[in-house]
C-alpha cells in the first residue's frame, strides 16, 4: 500500500486547491479528494468510475480513469480534464490517477470497512477508528496486540486481521507493479497465493512463469510484461516459453501432444520468429527434459514430458492389471445369474446375460452404451453376484453428482475419484498409490468417459495388482475436459474385453429423450413434432433475443407451473459455449436477476466480474484440495458476511467458506456449458442451440446435452443449427494421443472385444 499522504505533502497546497476550485471545473486539470464510492472497477483493465468528495464541493464528483486497485476511503490525485457525458453528466476524465491510503478518520473507517482487509467489516472498522484514531494503521502494523483492546477482537481474530493487512499490502504492490507495465491485474491475488512474498522477484526473474503457473494469465500477457522488462523478441527464453505455451494450449484442447509441423507453425505465428529459432528452442526444451519427441501413427509429434510419461505408464499399468484371472476365481455364470435375477426381481435380456458372463470372467472390462440400454442394471447384477462371494468392492465416479447417482442405483457407497484416491492438499497429488493402494478386490468406475490421462494414471497406480477393474461409460459422449480420450482409446485398442450394450429396453424406449438421443447419435434429427405429455420439446426461434427471453420465461414460469420443477434446484440451462447472447455468461446474469431477488437487494459481494448474492447457484471451477471441493461441484450461497469478508457455499449439506479474494474459484451456475455438465443429471434441462454456436455444433455435444435430462428436455433455437450439429458438420477434431497405440500392440495379439 502506498504511504499515507495528505494533499499538501504531495504538491497540492490548500491554497492551490482553493484556486483550482475558484477557477471552476472547466479549467481544472488536477483534482484530489477522498473516494466515497467505487461505482465500477474492471479488475482486468483497471478502468474505474469513482464518486469522490473534492474540497469545497458540496456534491460528489465523478472521476473516471485507470487504477490498479481502489477502495472507499482512499485519497486520490488525478490529472486530466473535465468533460460532459451525454448520459452521465459532468465527470473528470483522468489521464493519470494516483491512489494513497486515507489520512482522515472518516476515510480510514471507510477504507477498513470496504472489505479490502479480510476480517474487518463496517462495524469493526468503526470501533477500531474510535479506539485508535489516526494511528489505527500504525497499531495494526506495529502494535497488533493492542487490537484486543477493541470489543469483539480476540487473539484469533487479531491474528487474522494482521495477516490480512500484510497480504493486502503485498497484493497491492504486485498489482501496482503489473499495472505500471501495462498488464491487467485481475489475477494479482492468485499470483500472491502462488508465489507468496517472493512474487515480485519471481516475476522479474522469469515473467513467463505467469503463463505457466497462473490460471487466467495467458502467454500474450506474460510476453507483454517480459518485453516491458527488456526481453528481446528473439531471446531463446522467449521462444522456449512460446513453444511450451503452444503445447499447453493443445493440452487444454484435449491433446496429449501435437504434430511437430503443427507445433512449428503455431509457434512461428505466435512469436513472429523464423523456423530455425523455433528448432533451437525445441532442442533446448529437449535437453532440459521438458518435452519428448515420438510418433503417433507414424507422424512425428512433440509432447510435454510429464504428460507423455503419464500416458505411457497408464498404458503399461492397464495391460499389466488385465493379465490373469479375476480375484474371485472361476464362477459358473448361468446359475449365478439366475440367482441374481431372483434376488433382484428382474429378468435380464440375453445381451445383458452375455455381458455379465464376460464381466465375471475378466480382470479388466469396459461396459459402454447409450441411455436406456441397461448399464446400471448390469453393474447392480455384477455387484450382487460378487457380494455373495464376499468380494470387497469400491465404487467411484469423476464427479460428486455421478457418485451420488451410482450409490443410489446400487445401494452401495460410492465416492468421487478424488476422495477415493485421497487428494493431498500439500502435494497437489494423491495419498493413494502403489505403496498405499485402494482396499478393494473390485473397483467400478462410472462415467469413465470423463476420466483424462493424468487421472487414469493416478487411478491405475492405486489399484492393487490383484484387483479387477470395471470401467462404465458412454463412449459416444463428449470426451474428458482434460487431455486424452481415455475410454475411446481403451475400447479402440482391443487390449481389454469390451461389452457394448445396444438394446434399448422397453421402459426406456417410451421416453422421447432416450429415443431422441439415440437418433442424434446415429446422425438423424430427432422427431421435433410437439406431443402432449412428452418429456422432449423443441421450441423454434429465429432470433437470439427471442430465444433468450423465452429461456427466462421457461425457467421462471412455464416449466415450474406445468411440471412442478424448482427453477433453482431442478432446472438447468446447458449452453454449447460461454460467450454470446445465448452463452453461459450472459444467461447466468439474466437468470440471476430473474430468479434471485437477493442479487439486487440482499447481502452480496462483487468480485472477479461476478456479483455473488445470498441464494445464488454457483459452481466450483478448479480443484481445491484444502476445501475438498472439486471442478464442477455445484452449491448454493448460504451466507455473505462483509464483516468477515467471507462467503459460505452449501455443497450437498456441507458448508464451505470462501474469503472474498478466493471467489475467482466460483462462477454462477444457473447456466453452465455442456462440457461442465458431464457426469451430472438434472430433472429438467433447457438447451439453447443457434448458429451463434457454430464452432461448437457437434453431434456428441448435442447427444451429451440430451442425456443430461432425466424427466424433461427442452431444445430452443433454430432447426438449421440442430441439423448442422446432428448431420456431421464440425464434428469433434482428432485428439492427438498415444494411449491407443501403446495398448493396441497388446490388443493385436488377440482381440477380446465383445458386442452385446
Amino acid at each position: 500500500m502506498p504511504e499515507p499522504f495528505d494533499a499538501s505533502r504531495n504538491g497540492v497546497s490548500p491554497r492551490a486547491q482553493g484556486r483550482l476550485e475558484l477557477d471552476g471545473p472547466a479549467e481544472q486539470n488536477h483534482v484530489s479528494g477522498v473516494i466515497e464510492r467505487v461505482t465500477f472497477h474492471n479488475e482486468d483493465t483497471g478502468f474505474s468510475v469513482l464518486r469522490v468528495r473534492l474540497p469545497r464541493r458540496r456534491e460528489l464528483a465523478t472521476v473516471v480513469g485507470k487504477a490498479a486497485r481502489v477502495s472507499p476511503g482512499e485519497f486520490i490525485e488525478a490529472e486530466g480534464e473535465w468533460s460532459h457525458d451525454a448520459r452521465h453528466g459532468q465527470q473528470f476524465s483522468a489521464s493519470e490517477l494516483r491512489v494513497a491510503a486515507p489520512t482522515s478518520r472518516q476515510g480510514m473507517e471507510r477504507y477498513l470497512g470496504s472489505g479490502l482487509v479480510h476480517g474487518i467489516g463496517p462495524g469493526l472498522a468503526k470501533r477500531l477508528v474510535e479506539s485508535f484514531g489516526e494511528q489505527v494503521f500504525d497499531v495494526i502494523e506495529g502494535s497488533p496486540e493492542r487490537l484486543r483492546e477493541v470489543q469483539g477482537v480476540g487473539s484469533v481474530r487479531s491474528e487474522r486481521i494482521v495477516a490480512a493487512w500484510a497480504e493486502q499490502k503485498r497484493v497491492r504492490e504486485i498489482m501496482v507493479f503489473l499495472y505500471s507495465h501495462g498488464v491487467g491485474t485481475a489475477r494479482a491475488v492468485r499470483i500472491y497465493r502462488s508465489y507468496g512474498e517472493a512474487a515480485l522477484e519471481r516475476i522479474r526473474e522469469d515473467p513467463y512463469c505467469l503463463a505457466r503457473d497462473i490460471r487466467g494469465i495467458g502467454f500474450l500477457t506474460a510476453d507483454a510484461l517480459a518485453r516491458q522488462l527488456g526481453v528481446e523478441p528473439n531471446a531463446l527464453e522467449r521462444v522456449r516459453a512460446g513453444v511450451s505455451h503452444v503445447l499447453r494450449e493443445a493440452v487444454s484442447d484435449g491433446h496429449c501432444g501435437l504434430p511437430e509441423a503443427e507445433l512449428h507453425r503455431q509457434a512461428r505465428e505466435l512469436l513472429d520468429v523464423d523456423a530455425e529459432r523455433v528448432e533451437s528452442a525445441l532442442a533446448a526444451e529437449l535437453r532440459a527434459g521438458e518435452i519428448v519427441r515420438d510418433d503417433i501413427d507414424q507422424q512425428p509429434c512433440v509432447f510435454l514430458s510429464g504428460l507423455y510419461g503419464a500416458e505411457r505408464s497408464a498404458a503399461a499399468r492397464l495391460l499389466a492389471l488385465a493379465r490373469g484371472a479375476p480375484p474371485w476365481g472361476e464362477i459358473d455364470a448361468a446359475p449365478a445369474i439366475a440367482q441374481v435375477e431372483e434376488k433382484l426381481a428382474i429378468e435380464l435380456a440375453q445381451s445383458q446375460r452375455a455381458a455379465l458372463t464376460r464381466a465375471l470372467r475378466s480382470k479388466v472390462v469396459v461396459m459402454t452404451g447409450g441411455p436406456g440400454v441397461g448399464k446400471t442394471t448390469l453393474v447392480k447384477s455384477l455387484l450382487a453376484v460378487l457380494r455373495g462371494k464376499k468380494v470387497r468392492t469400491a465404487l467411484a465416479a469423476p464427479t460428486g453428482r455421478a457418485a451420488k447417482r451410482l450409490a443410489e442405483a446400487t445401494g452401495q457407497e460410492a465416492r468421487t475419484l478424488h476422495r477415493l484416491l485421497e487428494a493431498d492438499p500439500r502435494s497437489g497429488g494423491f495419498k493413494r498409490d502403489e505403496s498405499n493402494p485402494i482396499d478393494c478386490a473390485l473397483l467400478v468406475v462410472d462415467e469413465s468417459s470423463m476420466v483424462d490421462v493424468p487421472l487414469l494414471f493416478a487411478l491405475l497406480k492405486a489399484v492393487p495388482p490383484t484387483a479387477a477393474l470395471v470401467l462404465v461409460g458412454d463412449v459416444d459422449q463428449l470426451p474428458s475436459v482434460g487431455p486424452g480420450q481415455v475410454l475411446r482409446d481403451i475400447i479402440d485398442s482391443g487390449a481389454v474385453p469390451v461389452v457394448r450394450l445396444r438394446e434399448i429396453f422397453r421402459q426406456a424406449a417410451t421416453s422421447r429423450i432416450v429415443r431422441s438421443a439415440h437418433r442424434v447419435n446415429e446422425g438423424q434429427l430427432p422427431d421435433l413434432a410437439a406431443e402432449e405429455g412428452s418429456d422432449f420439446y423443441f421450441i423454434e426461434t429465429a432470433e437470439p433475443d427471442d430465444a433468450a427471453q423465452r429461456i427466462l420465461t421457461l425457467v421462471r414460469e412455464r416449466i415450474p407451473k406445468r411440471f412442478g420443477f424448482d427453477p433453482m434446484r431442478e432446472v438447468q440451462v446447458l449452453c454449447p459455449m460461454h460467450r454470446g447472447q445465448l452463452g453461459a455468461r450472459a444467461l447466468n446474469l439474466a437468470l440471476q436477476e430473474t430468479l434471485n431477488p437477493s442479487a439486487k437487494t440482499g447481502a452480496r459481494v462483487e468480485r472477479f466480474g461476478w456479483t455473488y448474492a445470498l441464494g445464488d447457484k454457483v459452481m466450483q471451477i478448479e480443484n481445491d484440495y484444502d476445501k475438498k471441493v472439486f471442478n464442477g461441484d455445484v452449491g448454493f450461497v448460504e451466507a455473505v458476511d462483509p464483516e468477515q469478508g467471507e462467503l459460505v457455499v452449501d455443497f450437498d449439506e456441507r458448508s464451505v467458506p470462501y474469503g472474498f479474494d478466493e471467489l475467482d474459484q466460483l462462477v454462477l451456475a444457473y447456466a453452465i456449458t455442456v462440457h461442465k455438465s458431464q457426469g451430472s443429471e438434472y430433472p429438467a434441462v433447457v438447451i439453447p442451440i443457434t448458429t451463434q454456436h457454430y464452432t461448437m455444433l457437434k453431434r456428441n455435444l448435442i447427444y451429451t446435452a440430451l442425456t443430461r435430462g432425466k424427466q424433461l428436455v427442452v431444445l430452443i433455437g433454430q432447426r438449421r443449427a440442430l441439423a448442422m450439429a446432428v448431420q456431421g458438420k464440425g464434428q469433434e477434431l482428432r485428439r492427438w494421443s498415444k494411449l491407443r497405440s501403446w495398448l493396441a500392440e497388446e490388443g493385436r495379439q488377440g482381440r477380446s472385444g465383445s458386442e452385446c
